[in-house]
């Protein structure tokens, strides 16, 4: 039952993907459907939402149980048209689907809540997703790929109004050795953006 539930959400956020938004702080940053850290992992993302500025965000992850629980924080500076944002979110990320002979993706339920906080026009983000995805480990090479895609529903509020969006994330990540992780996500649509993370792993 718990898996017939997760394949039909699936459909129903895939098919819901052409009206995109972000992630709990508003960025098109994305996680694969499992952890590369035992107990956690630290670092840093670059995010280029619509072409329009940049933001910097610190990260922080660790391991409770079944899940992992991530904090984020940091700076988007859209340019001269605005004022610079302070960025601030918290994730977590559950595994509900291994891989068999019928379905061959992971997948991984992930949800959060955050905001972009700004004089006079803050915005609330609550995001709901599933990460869909397998890694490929290449014969010869100390380096492993996660590719996967994200459909995710978010709850966006702020200035008294509230509607709810639709966001197909797209992303790889690439595995070098056994400490350091390049992280590369990207949202298509009415968000279109790319964000670039550097992660050390434990």
């Amino acid at each position: 039952m718990r898996r017939h539930a997760t394949l039909l959400l699936t459909a129903l956020l895939a098919s819901l993907a052409p009206r995109l938004r972000a992630q709990a702080t508003g960025m098109p940053s994305f996680n694969a459907p499992y952890r590369a850290f035992q107990r956690s992992e630290f670092g840093v993302v670059i995010s280029f939402p619509n072409g329009n500025g940049a933001a910097f965000e610190g990260v922080y992850r660790y391991a409770s149980s079944r899940f992992d629980i991530g904090f984020r924080g940091g700076m988007y500076d859209a340019g001269a048209c605005c004022k610079t944002e302070l960025l601030v979110g918290a994730e977590a990320r559950e595994r509900v689907i291994t891989h068999t002979v019928d379905f061959p993706l992971d997948g991984a339920l992930v949800f959060g809540a955050g905001g972009a906080l700004v004089s006079g026009g803050s915005v609330v983000f609550i995001p709901v997703g599933i990460s869909l995805g397998r890694r490929i480990d290449p014969q010869g090479s100390t380096v492993s790929i996660v590719p996967y895609v994200q459909p995710t529903a978010t709850l966006v509020a702020g200035n008294g109004t509230s509607n709810l969006d639709f966001t197909l994330g797209l992303g790889a990540d690439f595995r070098f050795g056994h400490t350091f992780d390049a992280r590369l996500s990207a949202g298509l649509g009415d968000l279109d953006g790319v964000s670039l993370a550097a992660v050390w792993v434990h």
